[in-house]
């Protein structure tokens, strides 16, 4: 087992900006094959996800600060790349300035990522290792999920639970680069963007990625 996954981390990533979002930093791999093996090594066993939090996935690079809807109550967004992993930001609603932004990710490194990503960025952002989908959506101004679509029944069940969240009147905001689960209906585009990403992660080197809301 992996004793000290903050130490982990700083060994085996280092402080890079992603190309879409060069405003920040973050600890990031350089390649996905070696510290999987790694991370299979340091946990004693074979078989487990990929390091879904050492990587800017495009999906998750997509939001970005965005004009808010006058009927969404202001709000605007800024993300990073998530897996099971979703963005609250509290009264202003954007990661950068909001009273308070909580992330979440069942993916137990992240208890140690997004500390060590938010300290590098001078910012303070709580996490929650809950799964959040098991219960109704918190009272928040702004959600953001990225890449969340790669999968069935996953993208199915945070599709409901997004627009419940919708529906409740917070501020609903998914990136994603054309994954084969994104809903086909009921979605609203509001800015797509050309990110650069790597052929080990991607099957091209540029995904068109989309930022959505859904439609009233």
């Amino acid at each position: 087992m992996i004793a000290d996954p903050r130490a982990f981390i700083l060994q085996h990533t280092r402080l890079q900006r992603p190309p879409h979002a060069p405003e920040i930093v973050l600890h990031l791999a350089t390649e996905i094959e070696p510290i999987w093996r790694m991370t299979e090594d340091a946990l004693g066993r074979a078989g487990v996800d990929p390091p879904f939090w050492a990587f800017a996935w495009a999906g998750g690079q997509g939001p970005r600060p965005l004009p808010a809807r006058p009927s969404r109550g202001g709000a605007r967004a800024a993300g990073g790349r998530l897996r099971h992993r979703l963005w609250h930001g509290g009264d202003r609603g954007e990661a950068g300035g909001a009273d308070a932004v909580l992330a979440a990710d069942i993916d137990p490194f992240c208890a140690a990522a997004v500390p060590l990503n938010a300290e590098a960025n001078g910012v303070e952002i709580a996490f929650t290792g809950e799964d959040l989908l098991d219960a109704g959506p918190p009272s928040a101004d702004l959600i953001c999920a990225g890449d969340i679509c790669y999968e069935w029944p996953l993208a199915d069940r945070v599709r409901q639970w997004l627009q419940i969240a919708h529906r409740r009147g917070t501020r609903v905001l998914i990136g994603d680069p054309g994954r084969a689960y994104l809903p086909r209906e009921g979605l609203e585009l509001l800015a797509r963007y050309q990110v650069r990403t790597t052929r080990e992660l991607e099957d091209q080197e540029i995904r068109s990625t989309g930022v959505f809301t859904f439609a009233d």
